[in-house]
């Protein structure tokens, strides 16, 4: 088998610099005219809530399938529940997401274990 010649390799080169600046320009190129419409501003508001309710749905049943324990239900539901008291009584999302997982630790470790 021979070697590729330096013109390929050049060639190689240069197609991965382009495809790889188009792909980084791209989104700037297309948000561009977003900028200027009222849907922007729309998803800015709604995005953020809807994000947050998926992941919490994705998390809560991958957890859920991978939990051991007979009532893997039981502790997400509590650390769930603990989670947001915590975030609604100090707005810290640092401190709700570490007292959640925490609790959620011990409880399926501890006392929802089989």
């Amino acid at each position: 088998m021979s070697e590729p010649s330096t013109l390929y390799l050049v060639g190689v080169v240069l197609v991965s610099a382009a495809v790889t600046w188009t792909l980084r320009a791209a989104p700037f190129a297309l948000l561009a005219p977003l900028r200027r419409s009222a849907l922007l501003p729309y998803l800015n508001a709604s995005m953020p809530v809807g994000v947050m309710t998926i992941l919490v749905i994705y998390s809560l049943l991958s957890s859920a399938s991978t939990s051991p324990g007979a009532h893997p239900w039981a502790a997400l539901a509590i650390a769930t529940a603990v989670t947001a008291a915590v975030h609604l009584w100090r707005r810290n999302f640092v401190l709700s997401i570490l007292a959640g997982t925490g609790l959620h630790v011990a409880l399926a470790s501890t006392v929802f274990a089989v």
